[in-house]
This record gives C-alpha cells, structure tokens and sequence, in this order.
C-alpha cells in the first residue's frame, strides 16, 4: 500500500483587534481545502482576548470578521469548535448562527 501527498494550498489569515497600537485579541481563519468541494471551509481557531480587554464584546467582534471572511473567502462552511466547559462562548456562537453540529477529537503530539 502506497500513501501519496499532495499539497492543496490550504493557508491561514490572522485577524487582530487593536487599540492604541496594541493587540488585545486575534482569532485565525484557516482556509481548508479538500476533493469533495470545489470551495474550501474555513476552521475558526485560537479566539483570544487579553484579560484586561474583556467584557468589551471583542471576542464577539473578532468572531464576525472571521465569519465575515469566510464569506468573502467563499468558504462552503464554518466549523468553530469549543470546550465543553465554555458554556458562554458555546452561546456565542449560537447567537451568531452557528449550529451544534457534533463532536471534536483532539490528539497532542
């Protein structure tokens, strides 16, 4: 059995939000190619926001650029996942559209 690789161009963008020359949060679009879709998903991954900014709605804001981007991307899909115990960002995104679709499984190297 021979295991081939291929390349798919499959790339990341960084959205930070700033003020007065400092970056209080960021959150990544990864943009995911595969065959099945002639158009890539997108992955939201790593929403942060530094402690002293939070409460102001910045994890909020930086979630919409990303779903903003996606559509300008034209993404097929969004998949943002979430631990089990970050019941308010689960709300979030459900504020935002997102729908509870499944399971996340994670492997550490």
């Amino acid at each position: 059995m021979n295991f081939n690789k291929q390349n798919l161009g499959s790339r990341a963008i960084k959205i930070t939000v700033e003020e007065n020359g400092q970056v209080l949060g960021r959150a990544y679009l990864y943009l995911i190619k595969n065959d099945l879709h002639d158009k890539p998903y997108g992955l939201l991954e790593d929403v942060f926001v530094e402690g002293k900014a939070r409460g102001r709605g910045l994890g909020t804001a930086l979630v919409k650029a990303v779903i903003e981007e996606a559509n300008a991307q034209g993404c097929y899909k969004l998949v943002g996942t979430s631990r089990y115990a970050r019941e308010s960002v689960h709300k979030m995104y459900l504020s935002l559209g997102f729908s509870d679709y499944g399971k996340e499984f994670k492997m550490t190297f």
